[in-house]
C-alpha cells in the first residue's frame, strides 16, 4: 500500500514531559519520536500521520502542536479532553492552545498557523459511564468543535457506542470518530455489533481501524488475523470504506508487530474493496476528517 495517511499515532518523550500512565514494564520506548515514525511509515508507503496526544497535560499538548507546526509529515494533532483544569473552557485543558492566534512566536523553521494544526479533541473514557453521564461539559465540547470545524474522537468500549450514536444525533454538524472501532483487541460479539450499527446509523459517525492487530507469534497470529478480518468485515459493512480510516496505533502496536506488519496484516484482513474504496480507507477519509489541518 502506497501513499497512505496513518490516522492514529502517538509521540512522546518521557524525559521532557509527564505521562501519568507510562511504566517501564509496558515495554514501550521512553521516547516515541517523529523520526522513528517517519522512517517506519515511509518504508511501506506512508505519506503522513495524525498524532493523538498520549496523555493530558498542557505542556505535552504544546510540545505536540509545536512539532506539527514544524514538520509537514505530521499532518495534524488531536489533543486530549480534560475538563478538570478549567471548567469554564469548552475545550478543557486544550483551550489555551485552541485560542491562540497568529504565528508561532517567530521560531525558526516554524510554519504559521500552529492552532490550525489542531484537528480535534479526544475524549478518552473507556472506563466511564456507559451513557457518558460522568463527562462534564460534553455537549459544550461538541458544540465548540463543530463551530471551529474540528472533530471529536472517542476512546470508548462497546457498551458506550449507543451513547456515541446519541451524541452524534444531537450534533449532526460534528464529525465523531470512534478510535480503534471501540473494540481494539477484543472479539466481535452481539453487544459490539449492536452498538456499531447504532453508531453507523448516524451519517456523521466515522471510525478508525486502529489498535486491532495484537498477537504476533504463531499460532496466535493466525487466530488474531481471523479476529481482525471479522471486525473489518462488519465495520466495512456498517460504515463503508468512506467512513473508515487506517491507523497503526504506533508505537503501542509495536509491542505486537512491526509497523510494516501492522500495515500488511491490515491489508490482508480487509474485505474486498474496489480502488475507490481502498483510497478512502487508506487516505481519503482521513483527509476529509482532518481537513484543513491535514491538507497537503
Amino acid at each position: 500500500m502506497t501513499g497512505f495517511i496513518d490516522a492514529h499515532v502517538h509521540l512522546w518523550d518521557v524525559d521532557r514531559m509527564h505521562l501519568s500512565w507510562f511504566r517501564a514494564d509496558l515495554g514501550l520506548p521512553r521516547a516515541a519520536t517523529l523520526d522513528a515514525l517517519r522512517a517506519a511509515a515511509r518504508d511501506v508507503g506512508g505519506r503522513g500521520a495524525i498524532a493523538v496526544q498520549a496523555a493530558d497535560t498542557l505542556g505535552e499538548a504544546d510540545w505536540l502542536t509545536g512539532l506539527a507546526a514544524r514538520e509537514p509529515f505530521l499532518r495534524a494533532v488531536v489533543l486530549q479532553y480534560d475538563a478538570r483544569t478549567d471548567a469554564s473552557a469548552w475545550a478543557g485543558m486544550a483551550q489555551p492552545l485552541i485560542d491562540r492566534t497568529g504565528a508561532d512566536g517567530g521560531r525558526a523553521g516554524a510554519r504559521p498557523g500552529r492552532t490550525a494544526r489542531i484537528a480535534g479533541i479526544r475524549l478518552a473514557t473507556p472506563g466511564g459511564a456507559a451513557d457518558f453521564g460522568d463527562v462534564a461539559g460534553l455537549d459544550r465540547l461538541a458544540d465548540g468543535l463543530a463551530r471551529t470545524g474540528r472533530v471529536l474522537e472517542l476512546l470508548i468500549r462497546p457498551e458506550q457506542l449507543p451513547a456515541a450514536a446519541a451524541l452524534a444525533a444531537r450534533h449532526p454538524a460534528l464529525t465523531i470518530v470512534a478510535c480503534h472501532l471501540a473494540i481494539g483487541g477484543d472479539a466481535v460479539d452481539a453487544r459490539w455489533l449492536d452498538g456499531l450499527h447504532a453508531f453507523a446509523a448516524q451519517p456523521n459517525a466515522v471510525a478508525k481501524a486502529s489498535g486491532l492487530v495484537r498477537h504476533a507469534p504463531e499460532p496466535d497470529r493466525e487466530r488474531d488475523d481471523a479476529r481482525v478480518r471479522d471486525i473489518l468485515s462488519h465495520a466495512v459493512g456498517a460504515l463503508g470504506a468512506d467512513r473508515l480510516m487506517f491507523g497503526s496505533d504506533w508505537p503501542i502496536s509495536a509491542r505486537f508487530a512491526t509497523y510494516a506488519e501492522v500495515v500488511r496484516r491490515t491489508t490482508l484482513a480487509l474485505p474486498e474493496l474496489d480502488e475507490a474504496g481502498l483510497t478512502e480507507f487508506w487516505s481519503g477519509t482521513a483527509r476529509r476528517c482532518y481537513a484543513p489541518a491535514a491538507a497537503g
